[in-house]
């Protein structure tokens, strides 16, 4: 109740300061070339993620930091927000020392290639609420380790010309009620030495937008800065994982009505969101025109989205939006689509 009754005084504070976040967000407005609005379109740029059950791992073999080409593809195509996930174990081998040298090198030309084309990251920790299968809150895992790990980041990165911001978690689920905390400790450590970027939390429950209201109705976060920007994910198989049957049939408006309560959510808390993470198989024409739905209806909110996925090592995997013999998949047609809009700063509004 306590943490309810701050984020009311926080609340009001918004409705004076809303601004704040739109001046964060002016970094990442796009140059007026061949679109206008705010990049609204976005791409989750994978491989650094991959077999997280083998760490540290070997880059190049278990997993992959994309080289500057696959940048220079998605800035061809007008998408310049990118989100970048990468794995705690491998940034981090012991809990209680420092961070991997070669990590953040690989992190710092990550930004390095975005900066070259005019591109913003969001560093996405990619981790589902744990280290090393521990609950971030255990005793295994205090929120004061998790907290360390993204002060140190955001010290190494604040100042970096891509950085949009960071989402401090993947997918949480299965918490036991200590999400909530850990996402305030994170938030409270980067406030520390970072004021000026977003931050993006995710909900508890794989950050489920349908879902969003059964879960994480009084997921409030404070922030000194008020620059939080509350992050969902959606798929639309029947399951929600995103492990899409080979012939499955949707109705056009699913992905509307499977994103609304958190966008209604947002509203009624006078909040900014992000889908971060969607994507649709591209052999399917009903998944493609809900598809096409959702970011309608996402653009309408000036919401943010960023599509799963591209970037190396993805192959002819049925949700990639990478090229395959260096021809665009069909689900491209459809970002290009929704990229020009009218928006100044995230939404949704009231």
């Amino acid at each position: 109740m306590e943490r309810r009754s701050l984020s009311l005084l926080f609340r009001a504070a918004r409705l004076i300061a809303g601004l704040s976040i739109a001046g964060c967000l002016s970094v990442a407005q796009a140059q007026p070339n061949e679109h206008t609005g705010i990049d609204l379109i976005g791409i989750n740029m994978s491989g650094a993620n991959f077999a997280p059950h083998i760490t540290p791992g070997k880059v190049g073999t278990n997993y992959f930091y994309p080289e500057e080409k696959y940048f220079k593809y998605y800035a061809s195509k007008n998408i310049r927000l990118i989100r970048f996930p990468f794995i705690w174990e491998r940034l981090q081998h012991d809990l209680y020392k420092g961070v991997n040298f070669d990590q953040m090198r690989l992190l710092k030309r990550t930004l390095d290639f975005a900066a070259n084309h005019n591109q913003k990251v969001i560093l996405d920790m990619h981790n589902y609420g744990r280290y090393k299968g521990k609950l971030i809150g255990s005793p295994q895992v205090p929120y004061e380790a998790y907290a360390t790990v993204w002060r140190k980041l955001a010290k190494a990165f604040k100042n970096h010309p891509a950085l949009l911001g960071y989402d401090i978690m993947n997918e949480p689920h299965s918490t036991d009620g200590l999400w909530p905390g850990a996402a305030q400790a994170a938030v409270d450590a980067i406030r520390e030495v970072d004021m000026d970027s977003l931050i993006f939390v995710e909900g508890d429950r794989w950050a489920s937008t349908f879902h969003w209201r059964y879960v994480n109705e009084d997921f409030l976060i404070n922030d000194p800065a008020d620059k939080i920007i509350y992050e969902g994910h959606l798929y639309l198989d029947k399951d929600f994982s995103g492990r899409y049957a080979k012939d499955e049939v949707v109705d056009p408006m699913l992905g509307v009505e499977r994103v609304r309560p958190f966008v209604e959510w947002l509203k009624e808390n006078n909040l900014k969101g992000f889908l971060g993470e969607y994507g649709v198989p591209g052999h399917s024409e009903s998944m493609l025109l809900a598809m096409d739905n959702l970011l309608g209806y996402l653009n309408e909110n000036c919401m943010p989205s960023a599509y799963w996925a591209g970037g190396p090592g993805w192959g002819k995997y049925v949700l990639a939006v990478e090229p395959v013999d260096g021809k665009d998949r069909p689900q491209m047609e459809i970002l290009q689509k929704h990229i020009s809009n009218s928006c100044t700063e995230y939404g949704p509004e009231q």
